[in-house]
């Protein structure tokens, strides 16, 4: 689980990441990272919309990519001061938590490059 301070809470946080960041596509997630100057911690967001799944399924989804989240956290894959935003597609709520590691994986090399 992810520590309060790598969590995004506000919903102007979300969209000032959303809007103004750097945009990776992957199979079952697009990934927004914003990078800020203000705090040292990274901070994660998902956005698992009513289109993946009833309410089960949208919170295993959203348990993933948290679980995702906290190891690519624990292997530096991001800079600090920077704010992700994991929005999870339909196909998310099919695809194994393997595959959901590589796309998060992917697309934050991507926009890190």
């Amino acid at each position: 689980m992810l520590a309060r301070p790598n969590r995004l809470t506000r919903g102007a946080d979300y969209k000032a990441v959303v809007r103004r960041g750097r945009r990776s596509a992957g199979a079952h997630t697009i990934t927004y990272v914003r990078t800020t100057g203000e705090s040292d911690a990274v901070r994660f967001g998902f956005i698992v919309s009513k289109q993946v799944g009833g309410a089960v399924v949208r919170n295993t989804v959203r348990r993933r990519l948290k679980a995702v989240s906290a190891a690519s956290l624990a292997d530096s894959q991001v800079d600090a001061g920077t704010d992700v935003v994991i929005r999870a597609l339909p196909s998310a709520a099919t695809a194994p938590y393997v595959e959901l590691r590589d796309d998060v994986t992917r697309s934050l090399s991507r926009v890190r490059a």
